[in-house]
């Protein structure tokens, strides 16, 4: 059975900074990398923004069956072509996983067609994941809930679409509330929008978020639907 092929996109800039160094010596990435690489079912490669064409070459791309994107603070540079082509890919079938403050990424938003704003504060609250939609194949081998100790907290509104699914709502020790796992579908592309993941606190080591990340990638990045032809549809083509 052949793997599936993974790039995992990181804007790479806090990765550098000591005190997020200190979390993830490898860079969040590399701890990404890491859990699906344990799992034995993905081919993994890195892209880096700092990269030429972001590591996200023609190349890379169309080898490509999901593609995970970190990004936080330097959104705006990301070239614009580069996120039309992740776009097209996305629509002729490539699963994307999008990460934390990815929801503002110029990617996100162009697939979403909206802001894709939110509320936050930085304070380390405890975050409480639930499982909302217990059949769904992301949540495949975790119980009714998980907690991360620490986290950034996020609020609604959440400014997306309606998703697809919702798998996991969060609740904070603050008290907001947010939906934390979204499903959508665009053209033959499946997305996924996941939540935890702020770069100084250990989430992407957290047992259960492991499980999440494969779930999602096997989710995502699994080969299905009819890619369809539009456009002048001649009566001939129903005799075929």
């Amino acid at each position: 059975m052949s793997k599936i092929k993974v790039t995992i996109f990181n804007e790479n800039l806090h990765d550098k900074e000591e005190n997020v160094k200190a979390v993830y010596p490898n860079g969040m990435h590399g701890a990404i990398k890491e859990c699906l690489d344990a799992d034995g079912r993905f081919e993994t490669k890195i892209a880096l923004q700092d990269m030429p064409s972001h590591g996200l070459t023609d190349d890379v791309l169309n080898n490509t069956d999901v593609l995970f994107w970190w990004g936080h603070i330097i959104h705006d540079k990301v070239d614009d072509a580069i996120v039309e082509k992740v776009y097209q890919r996305v629509l002729k079938g490539m699963g994307l996983v999008v990460l934390h403050s990815g929801h503002f990424s110029k990617i996100f938003k162009k697939l979403m067609g909206t802001g894709c704003n939110l509320k936050w504060r930085e304070t380390g609250d405890l975050e409480r994941v639930w499982v909302v939609k217990p059949s769904h194949p992301i949540v495949a081998g975790l119980g009714e809930y998980f907690e991360l100790p620490h986290e950034e907290t996020y609020g609604e509104h959440f400014d997306i679409p309606a998703p697809d699914e919702v798998v996991f709502a969060s609740w904070f020790s603050g008290g907001e509330l947010f939906r934390s796992g979204c499903c959508f579908e665009r053209g033959n592309g499946r997305i996924f929008y996941f939540r935890p993941g702020h770069e100084t606190f250990p989430t992407y080591y957290d047992e259960n978020v492991k499980k999440v990340l494969i779930n999602a990638a096997l989710w995502a990045g699994a080969p299905g639907g009819v890619f369809q032809t539009y456009g002048f549809w001649h009566t001939d083509n129903y005799n075929k």
